[in-house]
């Protein structure tokens, strides 16, 4: 691990402030970024005195107020620790933000793998079947959490979830929007049409389940903890199976999805059967509904739009705003076709 020059803070000042409230944080501390992109900044710590953690802040300068909620992150994984799913020990959360900018927190570094290509390429058949069954596994033991118990029973509104979700990304839409794009609009009234009877249901969501948010054990094949949690809240558990299936639907050029590929040669399962399985493991009758999938579609589409606006108010590049631009009408048009539209 390198030493990370990092304008944002006082590297030093930070391990002042950890020394006396974590074990083994005295002498230098070096600091590696982890990832990118637009999440909350995440660095792996180490001092020389042996303490190896994870730090995760909220992002420098002007943000909306209810983005980048790191205190709810550091919330929702020490109230899940004492729970069947698989999340790292959340050590200690800091509010001021003189330390080192932002408020932050600070949690147990885990070792294992990160895949963000749903192939998994280089493992084999058998390898691949069993880490979507620890998938599948990880996100059913999540929505069987009693949230109230868990001490979360004021982490979101429990009502209306559906409908809520429908409205707030249509809205988003209508502040981002840089160009017409017809079916975006499309989904959004087909969504507001079709919500389904049983919307009330409730449980702990993530938000953003999927393979490449997921650690896998440096050996076996199983979760070792699910990452990334800045978007959870209470509503539908359907809502995050469906954000899960996505993957099935879109194509390798579309964040390494699985569409057109031979699952059955890969060892992945179908779709369905991913769904069936999830289903029969909740207890639950019936199958998956379209309009959860339709949903997430339209969500990620939105959000891909907010990308752009930003973009272009930022005054980037052409090539930078068309690596982002074709997203909004593909993740809408996949949305479209999955509704029966």
């Amino acid at each position: 691990m390198q030493d990370v020059v990092n304008s944002e803070f006082d590297v030093q000042e930070l391990a002042q402030f950890l020394a006396p409230r974590l074990e083994n944080c005295s002498g230098n501390l070096q600091l590696e970024r982890i990832g990118g992109g637009y999440s909350n900044p995440t660095f792996f710590m180490q001092f020389d005195n042996g303490g190896d953690y994870v730090l995760r802040k909220q992002p420098t300068g002007p943000i909306l107020p209810s983005a980048h909620a790191i205190d709810r992150e550091f919330r929702v994984i020490s109230a899940l620790a004492q729970s069947d799913v698989p999340v790292p020990k959340a050590h200690l959360y800091c509010d001021d933000s003189s330390i080192i900018g932002t408020p932050f927190y600070v949690m147990e570094r885990l070792e294992g793998r990160v895949f963000h290509n749903n192939a998994l390429p280089g493992l084999t058949p058998a390898e691949r079947s069993a880490i979507f069954d620890s998938m599948n596994e990880t996100l059913v033991a999540l929505h069987k959490v009693d949230y109230e118990k868990a001490g979360l029973g004021d982490y979101g509104r429990p009502d209306g979830f559906l409908q809520r979700q429908v409205s707030r990304w249509t809205r988003q839409f209508e502040k981002s929007q840089t160009r017409p794009i017809p079916e975006i609009d499309e989904l959004s009234i087909w969504l507001s049409e079709n919500i389904p009877d049983d919307n009330e249901e409730t449980s702990i969501v993530h938000g953003d389940f999927r393979l490449g948010n997921l650690m896998i054990h440096p050996e076996e094949l199983h979760v070792v903890a699910v990452l990334d949690w800045e978007l959870s809240t209470l509503g539908h558990p359907l809502s995050d199976l469906g954000y899960n299936l996505m993957a099935w639907i879109m194509d390798k050029s579309e964040h390494d999805g699985l569409g057109g590929l031979d699952l059955d040669a890969l060892g992945i399962p179908s779709m369905q059967v991913y769904a069936d399985l999830y289903f029969k493991r909740r207890g639950l009758e019936g199958r998956l509904e379209p309009f959860y999938i339709a949903l997430a579609f339209f969500r990620l589409a939105v959000i891909f739009e907010g990308i752009v606006f930003r973009t272009k108010k930022a005054g980037k590049s052409t090539a930078e705003i068309a690596a982002v631009e074709r997203y909004g009408a593909i993740f809408s048009r996949h949305g479209l076709k999955i509704a029966g539209e």
